[in-house]
């Protein structure tokens, strides 16, 4: 969270409050701590919530220009397409705090510091557990639910309700499912991780899944679980080849098939398949041995917001100055980040979108 402070000293005039020890407790964490900063194929179809505005952002503040941005900070990603095909990793997350803590050391830092209560009344006044701070300007980039080890919580979406404005539905998102009873096979297979494609909400997408033991994760998984609603999703688990071409083999089901040994036995059990050559399947069996290609199932629901990488849902971004990030509601008070009703895909979007909404808003106040 940033202040501007009433005080008009130079180099005074601005703070910084976060709940934690030190700045960029999330982004130390993020990408294995490498930091997947961005995306070389970002666009606007990479986020769930209002794609012209997120359109107009990467315009304003694009993927090319953040990362010069970076290099010109001394932060020099690179692609890494092993876990999302497209995303720039740092050489570690640390750099981008360094980056951060060069660029503010003006600033006057609250760390270890909570905000508890927001009031206005001719200024803001931030009731916190260290002190009670005026503000002309207040730019709230707390972020959402995700993540409370990290020292997540409510705050932004609670002032924003006190003045006025309007919450979309706040769910775990970039987070794990947990499986019915009938996948409980899954369980099973702890540890295991593979090549898939995924199917949700007239999208598909392509990475690796990581069985668990509440169900299943992974890359694939975490951006699949964006798009979920309620309902069933499927999975591919033999992606860019035909079911067809084993069929014409001698061998057992678990020697023609590529794929593990172990998930192959889960598989042919939960559908009461034995493992048979494939030469003496009858159609019915042949059926059940399809299902690799779209198994489809409902989720029980997910891990979780400990476990959820960001927050969908947040604030209306109808409600928010597309120009400048000031709420519509309340002159001088500004979001950004995770709390907006935006979110993005697994791979570096989000942290794109983030540093796109606080250069257009950094713009706008330092005219």
């Amino acid at each position: 969270m940033l202040a501007s402070n009433l005080d008009k000293k130079k180099f005074e005039n601005i703070c910084i409050i976060d709940t934690n020890e030190k700045i960029g407790s999330k982004i130390k964490v993020s990408g294995g701590a490498k930091c997947n900063i961005t995306n070389e194929l970002v666009t606007c179809n990479n986020y769930l919530g209002d794609r012209e505005f997120v359109k107009e952002l990467l315009e304003k503040f694009s993927k090319n220009e953040l990362l010069a941005f970076l290099n010109k900070n001394a932060v020099f990603p690179k692609i890494n397409p092993k876990i999302v095909k497209g995303t720039y990793f740092c050489n570690s997350s640390q750099d981008v705090i360094d980056m951060f803590t060069k660029l503010t050391t003006h600033v006057k830092k609250y760390l270890n510091t909570t905000v508890l209560d927001v009031t206005f009344d001719k200024h803001f006044k931030l009731k916190t557990t260290s002190k009670t701070i005026e503000a002309k300007k207040l730019v709230v980039a707390s972020g959402g639910l995700s993540y409370p080890v990290l020292g997540a919580s409510s705050i932004a979406f609670d002032i924003a309700k006190k003045f006025g404005h309007t919450i979309t539905k706040l769910e775990p998102a970039l987070v794990g499912f947990t499986v019915q009873k009938e996948q409980f096979w899954f369980k099973n297979l702890s540890g295991i991780s593979m090549p898939v494609l995924t199917f949700v909400d007239e999208k598909s997408f392509e990475g690796s899944l990581l069985f668990a033991h509440k169900g299943c994760s992974g890359p694939v998984i975490l951006t699949t679980s964006l798009y979920w609603k309620k309902g069933k999703i499927a999975i591919d688990f033999l992606p860019k080849q035909k079911i067809e071409t084993f069929f014409q083999g001698n061998k057992l089901i678990s020697s023609s098939l590529p794929l593990p040994k172990r998930f192959i036995q889960e598989f042919l059990a939960s559908v009461e398949l034995e493992d048979k050559n494939i030469s003496k399947l009858t159609d019915e069996e042949k059926a059940k041995l399809k299902l690799l290609k779209y198994y489809e199932f409902p989720p029980a629901g997910n891990f979780g917001f400990t476990k959820a990488e960001v927050t969908k849902g947040g604030i209306n971004t109808k409600e928010i100055n597309h120009d400048s990030f000031e709420s519509l509601k309340q002159k001088d008070l500004y979001f950004l980040g995770e709390c907006l009703d935006i979110t993005g895909e697994l791979g570096g979007f989000n942290f794109q979108i983030a540093f796109s909404e606080a250069m257009v808003c950094a713009r706008q106040m330092n005219k």
